[in-house]
């Protein structure tokens, strides 16, 4: 099928970032709205927008007046009569979008596909009533749809397989990626985001790290755009909330998924984020203020100076070997003297770099003193971001060593330029975090959580492993897709986490996934599909 017009209805924000993309495509564009005068608006608003990058050399004079001209207000809904294929992208209601569907099958004609763009919503349910529910099915878009490059496609139950193909070819046609995902709540971008907000939820709601140091170590160290929190405050908690409650409940109150009661607090409190000036950050004319403290008190402890701190040695035990032999060199690197006795000596520094578990735990594993230990993060890049994890009864002068320690190097290189001490201090902070004891680090925690939810993705069949990595690096920003992104760091390494945490708290929400383990298991790529058993 080609698909020659689109129809358009809901011309907000969403259904015109639809319609420039499709117009832009050559694809005639329908413009309808049950509110009068919207269309028009829409379209105008459009048009001056186009005419601005026009300005600005992002569009010729040419594909402007040819977009322009594939758009078409029609203030009937009689008018879509002849189109290919009709895009809902009105409220998230369902009773209202089954009526209009209801409303669309008596104008149409039979070989019209239907699709919505419902975020949130079975389309099997939006089909349900529909008298041809096989040529029903999600065609979901992300805001700012011109500059968001991916389309989830979903067959609801009754969906044929031709109506995917023509509107995954469509996606493809309008210059983005179809991924075609099974009809489930959240499809595949909303249900693989629940990992990051509401484990860093929890660990705020732990007492571990304020909001800011969490923001700070997963957008510097573990390389997402934006931390959890900022996000939040950009979405809006009127938004990011009810998707955690609604997906959370659609799964029966699966584990992994549960909301904090932080954010309805937040919600009734109407401390919804940058829209409103203010949310975990405040805001003037849109711009985070930086520099504020935290209204939620981090129990980590605080270093006040990192110079004048004397290092007698360090005794290093770590899980992975390749971690050992890089902190060994790092510290050599500072003319740092290693402890290389079977056990610590009692003025030593002791320094652990451990997976899935607190410091107190990991001195015990060891046979150490928890009193001399700190343990450090080795999953996200040292050069950018460094995570210390005092135990309960680290002395402080151990932990201020340690901060010493890893603050070196910025302290070498702002002491280069004259900087003084307290510049020095400012800029080793951003680069050293220091948290309260926690069953596992920050970024090993959430990025564990993502990696093992899109595996679970994965089992369920929801989408190819290809499709969610996709999916996820062009839908929601991270630095990778989840299944890549666990071969990256090691799959051992992943269930390493998970099964030490699920074991330390008895926490259902960190039980590995069935993909992670077996593939992990068996050293094999978390691509690897399973093998087809047909005889």
């Amino acid at each position: 099928m080609t698909v020659n017009t689109i129809a358009i209805i809901g011309t907000g924000i969403m259904g015109m970032g639809i319609a420039q993309i499709a117009a832009q495509a050559g694809i005639t564009v329908l413009l309808f709205d049950a509110k009068a005068g919207a269309a028009e608006q829409g379209h105008q608003s459009l048009q001056v927008m186009l005419e601005k990058l026009t300005a600005k050399g992002k569009f010729t004079d040419t594909q402007l007046a040819s977009t322009l001209q594939n758009l078409v207000v029609v203030s009937e809904l009689a008018e879509i009569k002849q189109a290919d294929v009709v895009i809902e992208a009105i409220i998230e209601d369902l009773a209202i979008k089954k009526q209009l569907f209801k409303q669309l099958e008596t104008i149409v004609t039979t070989d019209t596909i239907l699709a919505t763009n419902t975020s949130s919503l079975s389309v099997t349910a939006i089909a349900a009533d529909c008298n041809y529910p096989e040529r029903v099915a999600g065609f979901h878009f992300f805001n700012p749809v011109p500059l968001m490059k991916i389309v989830e496609v979903i067959p609801g139950i009754s969906t044929h397989s031709a109506t995917t193909q023509v509107l995954n070819d469509l996606a493809i046609g309008m210059g983005h990626l179809g991924v075609v995902a099974k009809d489930t709540p959240g499809f595949i971008v909303n249900h693989a985001g629940r990992a990051y907000g509401t484990e860093s939820l929890k660990i705020v709601g732990e007492g571990v790290a304020s909001f800011e140091e969490i923001d700070r170590i997963l957008r510097d160290g573990a390389g997402f755009r934006m931390g959890p929190f900022e996000l939040m405050d950009l979405t809006g908690i009127d938004v990011s909330h009810p998707v955690m409650e609604s997906i959370y409940h659609q799964y029966y109150q699966e584990p992994r998924y549960r909301p904090h009661p932080l954010t309805h607090q937040m919600l009734t409190g109407k401390k919804l984020g940058r829209k409103v000036g203010e949310g975990f950050y405040h805001y003037t004319e849109n711009k985070k203020q930086d520099g504020q403290k935290s209204t939620i008190n981090s129990i980590a402890p605080h270093v006040t100076s990192i110079s004048e701190t004397t290092i007698t040695s360090v005794w290093v035990g770590a899980d992975m070997a390749d971690d050992k032999t890089q902190l060994v060199d790092y510290l050599k690197a500072h003319g740092v003297t290693i402890d290389t006795n079977e056990q610590p000596a009692a003025d030593s520094l002791v320094l652990l770099a451990t997976y899935g578990e607190d410091t107190t735990n990991a001195a015990i594993r060891y046979q150490v003193d928890p009193a001399q230990t700190v343990a450090i993060d080795m999953l996200t890049d040292l050069s950018k971001h460094r995570t210390l994890m005092p135990s309960m009864v680290t002395q402080t002068k151990f932990v201020a060593q340690a901060y010493a320690l890893f603050a070196k190097a910025s302290e070498h290189q702002t002491t280069e330029s004259h900087a003084t001490e307290s510049q020095v201090e400012k800029q080793a902070g951003t680069m050293t975090t220091l948290i309260g004891e926690s069953t596992g680090f920050v970024a090993q925690r959430v990025v564990a959580m993502v990696i093992n939810l899109g595996c679970d993705i994965a089992m369920q069949g929801i989408a190819t492993p290809e499709d969610i990595d996709n999916a996820v690096k062009l839908g929601l920003g991270y630095p990778s897709g989840p299944i890549t992104w666990g071969d990256k760091l090691g799959a051992q390494r992943i269930l390493l986490i998970l099964t030490r945490i699920y074991k330390l708290t008895g926490d259902p929400r960190y039980r590995p996934s069935p993909w992670l383990q077996r593939r992990a298991t068996l050293g094999i790529s978390l691509l690897t599909q399973q093998t087809n058993c047909s005889l």
